[in-house]
């Protein structure tokens, strides 16, 4: 038994390796990603946005600077400070940057450039992956998740909030130049800087987006309601079917067609009684089948003024449910965030509202993302055929670097047919589901018609309640009640809430950290660029000697 502890001597001198590589252990994970950063993705649209030969300090290197952000997206680090701080105390860190030490206003500009980059980069790390022997396309799946805007939901205003802001800011901005003319005189001193010098979005912009936001969707409903009144005014005219008329509109529309058909009828009694006329005063004859009098008693002007009646009482009952729905909301109407108005309020998993981003994402087999895009729609289900056109396009790039001697995809037990390695199947839970989504072009798919375990019930042939849906909704529902339909569905839940979870999770991934949604759709494809580089590792196909076959 030891007798003593070891020493702990602070000053004993050390050589360090004469190589830096040697402070980590030759199968540390760091190498392969500088590798396959440096040496196997294609990283010029990041260099296109650099400048160099100019005067001044060389710049830094963007793979360097990207393999960075590569790594600390890994582990969970958004933080430009952080990441600073970091490359001065982290081996791993001090290894990607090779001595140097960006500071985080670095770091921060150079993330600002994403938008141009994040998309190309995404695309190369998917090619990789492809060359690596990944992406199996037998069975994919759709998915939508949520994920945290960099704004809080107490900086949410409706439309009437907006205003008193503006009208707060310009009254403030009123009495700043009051104070300061008076106390240096009428106009600029000279030697002023630009607002948007400093603040290309002050707090004063963003709340005029986020109003001028909130106009436009409503004039846009507006003129949606309008468009939808016009088509029925011609389907009308044009004695065509007509079906219901648009709530909006109804009462405008059938008080119209009243009109319309009453002035119809009164045209055809003043006809009659100028013919009847001159029958009687050239033959002394009255005609006969004299039209009914006055118009208003026609039975298409009796149906016409009912349809108006059946308008006015529809347009009360939905004033009154509207005023009712307006008494016992508990939260605001339309809102817009002035600290990001291009995110939403958008329903979380386990209840509430959150300010969020939705991502969809189209995840193959082996859990990488191949296609993916983010939105300020809270619902899915515009979402299903864009996303399966982008996953088409991914599956074709996929297969053109596809190593021509790795395994073929493994077969798809739904039965859908493959095309040369392509998408075979494609699995979507009920948020998806509805005529047009399920018809559309696109590879075979399955599209849940109700939740999992009315799902399961019905595959074993249990009673799940009444039916829904036109016919391609029905024939959904009775594949997904067959062995081979239900069994298929059941990789739905694993294939695409695995990436999901990783991200969240294990990476710690839970909010974006940039504002506006072009940035924070370059940041999110950033987010799973680094998840599929990282499941290319975990997986072990991305090793040395695969690496060095790539390089071959």
């Amino acid at each position: 038994m030891a007798k003593q502890y070891r020493p702990v001597d602070r000053d004993q001198p050390f050589l360090f390796p004469p190589d830096m590589r040697e402070w980590l252990p030759a199968d540390h994970p760091v190498h392969l990603v500088i590798t396959a950063v440096e040496d196997h993705l294609d990283t010029s649209a990041f260099h296109a946005r650099r400048k160099t030969g100019g005067a001044g300090t060389a710049g830094y290197d963007p793979d360097m600077l990207a393999t960075v952000l590569v790594w600390a997206y890994a582990h969970g680090i958004t933080s430009s400070r952080r990441i600073e701080e970091l490359c001065r105390t982290d081996v791993a860190f001090r290894l990607i940057c090779a001595g140097n030490l960006p500071d985080h206003v670095t770091f921060a500009r150079f993330r600002s450039d994403f938008p141009d980059a994040t998309a190309a980069f995404f695309t190369e790390v998917l090619i990789l992956c492809a060359r690596l022997g990944m992406g199996r396309l037998g069975t994919v799946a759709l998915d939508g998740m949520k994920i945290a805007a960099n704004a809080s939901k107490a900086a949410n205003r409706t439309e009437e909030g907006l205003r008193k802001l503006a009208e707060e800011a310009v009254a403030a901005h009123a009495a700043a130049d009051a104070a300061e003319d008076a106390l240096f005189g009428e106009g600029l001193r000279g030697d002023e800087v630009p607002e948007a010098a400093w603040s290309p979005r002050s707090r004063a912009g963003r709340i005029r987006a986020a109003l001028a936001d909130l106009e436009a969707e409503r004039e846009a409903a507006q003129a949606e309601q309008a468009a939808k009144a016009e088509a029925f005014r011609a389907r009308q005219l044009a004695g065509e079917r007509t079906g219901r008329s648009p709530d909006s509109a109804a009462v405008e529309l059938a008080e119209e067609n009243l009109a319309r058909v009453t002035a119809a009828q009164q045209a055809k009694i003043d006809d009659w009684q100028a013919r009847n006329a001159a029958s009687l005063a050239q033959a002394g004859k009255p005609l006969r089948n004299p039209p009914r009098q006055p118009a208003s008693e026609h039975c298409r002007v009796k149906d016409a003024a009912a349809q108006v009646e059946k308008a006015r009482e529809r347009a009360a009952e939905a004033e009154r449910k509207a005023a009712e729905r307006e008494a016992n909301r508990t939260g605001p109407g339309p809102v817009r965030n002035i600290t990001d108005p291009d995110s939403r309020l958008m329903p979380v998993h386990g209840g509430g509202f959150g300010q969020c981003y939705n991502t969809e994402n189209v995840v193959s087999d082996d859990e990488l993302v191949i296609a993916t895009e983010l939105t300020d729609d809270p619902t899915d289900m515009a979402w299903f055929e864009p996303m399966m056109a982008q996953a088409g396009q991914a599956a074709d790039l996929i297969r053109a670097n596809r190593p021509a001697s790795g395994p073929d995809p493994a077969p798809d037990p739904g039965g859908g047919q493959q095309d040369d390695g392509g998408i075979g199947l494609a699995l979507s839970d009920s948020g998806y589901c509805s005529e047009a989504n399920l018809t559309c072009p696109g590879p075979d798919r399955l599209i849940a018609v109700g939740k999992r375990r009315d799902l399961e019930k019905a595959a074993r042939g249990q009673d799940t309640g009444p039916s829904w849906g036109g016919e391609a909704v029905q024939a959904m529902r009775d594949r997904l009640k067959t062995e081979d339909g239900i069994t298929a569905y059941r990789q739905r839940g694993h294939i695409a809430e695995t990436p999901h979870g990783h991200i969240k999770h294990n990476m710690g991934l839970r909010q974006l950290s940039v504002r506006g949604k072009a940035k924070a759709s370059a940041e999110w494809k950033f987010i799973c660029a680094v998840h599929n580089l990282f499941k290319a590792l975990s997986t072990g196909h991305l090793t040395g000697q695969a690496l060095a076959a790539l390089a071959s």
